[in-house]
């Protein structure tokens, strides 16, 4: 059964004390990142029996949702570096485990083939710079996409395209570029990093797909899209989660004085109808989501397979949470008043953090 309180209070305490002076220093604070290895969270999603804890999906997502609901910067760098341990299902296993052994592993990077491998002798020779490592300044190794070339010419697929392989490289030789300087999301350091000519053996190299897992739990059969879509939501919704508390407690502060009233605004039946209208839409998508998920990951843990339609649904209804969570956001920002844009405040950052999140390229808004 899944446990309701998916994070303890403590660690929610620990976590929500030092999100203010994480942001500003732009990199999580040290309780942040010793909670976050003491809790083995950057192993939940890697394979037990090469070193991690191969958690059910519908328990980690609802972990990080959790986390994000107490801080934005601490659960996206927890989901995005979790997620990349989830490629240890996908590695030699002899590899998997030595990177798991690794103390403090961490694995960061990024999905934009914006680099070239090239073949040498049994091994690559690779080059190129990645955006967007979320967890960078703690990272142990580090994954990317890059294009495969022999002799200076690409590698073509089966239909005559230019082949992309993942990989996974350790952090020795990696140059760190530090140009993150987004409005939100501050304090996951999510810099740019380099890998200029670097040789690695072809075991570094891998796919990820089900029938490429080196792994044959469950985790490793769920297919890759939803499997971000679905961690990726939950962050966002987190994040809405909280800026929905925060925003209650700004208008329950703020007084209506016009037409010759004076009365707290949150009594106003027009503005209490807008916030409970939104607390609604979010629990009912929530409600849906998790439904689903939970449905599907039982189906995979009894052996089944992930259907293009269940995968197709679980896309749509991630895509949903996060339009809902955009909604709530958005309606209830122009009731908080001008605390909301300090950016001092608790509220401005989940803010800042919650539209830094939703811009995530899987997060575009459809239709």
């Amino acid at each position: 059964m899944t446990d309701p309180f998916p994070l303890a209070a403590r660690d929610a305490a620990r976590i929500d004390r030092y999100a203010a002076a994480a942001d500003a220093d732009g990199w999580l604070h040290p309780v942040h990142q010793a909670l976050i290895h003491r809790r083995n969270w950057l192993r939940m999603l890697a394979p037990r029996a090469v070193g991690g804890e191969e958690r059910p999906l519908p328990d980690v997502v609802r972990l990080e949702e959790a986390i994000a609901r107490v801080d934005g910067s601490v659960g996206w760098t927890v989901t995005l570096c979790a997620g990349a341990g989830w490629f240890a299902g996908f590695l030699p296993p002899h590899l998997a485990r030595a990177i798991l052994a690794t103390p403090r592993a961490c694995l960061a990077g990024s999905g934009a083939p914006t680099g070239h491998a090239d073949r040498e002798g049994d091994g690559w020779r690779v080059d190129g710079e990645w955006d967007y490592a979320s967890g960078a300044p703690m990272a142990t190794h580090f994954t990317f996409n890059a294009w495969l070339r022999e002799n200076g010419a690409p590698l073509l697929d089966a239909d005559g395209q230019p082949r992309m392989q993942a990989f996974v490289v350790p952090r020795e030789i990696v140059e760190i570029v530090p140009r993150w300087r987004s409005i939100g999301l501050t304090a996951t350091a999510s810099h740019a990093y380099r890998v200029a000519g670097a040789w690695i053996h072809a075991d570094h190299g891998f796919v990820i797909d089900p029938a490429a897992a080196s792994a044959q739990g469950p985790l490793y059969r769920f297919p890759f899209l939803p499997f971000a879509f679905v961690t990726l939501a939950a962050n966002v919704a987190g994040m809405a989660a909280h800026f929905v508390d925060l925003a209650e407690a700004c208008i329950a502060r703020r007084r209506n004085r016009f037409g010759g009233q004076d009365e707290p605004l949150i009594e106003v039946p027009a503005v209490r109808a807008v916030l409970e209208g939104v607390r609604g839409r979010l629990d009912e998508v929530r409600g849906r989501f998790y439904a689903l998920l939970d449905a599907c990951w039982a189906h995979a843990a009894a052996g089944g397979e992930v259907e293009d339609a269940q995968a197709a649904q679980m896309q749509a209804l991630a895509q949903e949470w996060v339009a809902a969570s955009r909604h709530a956001v958005d309606t209830l920002y122009p009731y908080c008043g001008l605390v909301a844009a300090r950016l001092d405040t608790d509220i401005n950052r989940v803010w800042r953090d919650f539209h830094t999140a939703s811009q995530h390229a899987l997060l575009l808004p459809q239709g």
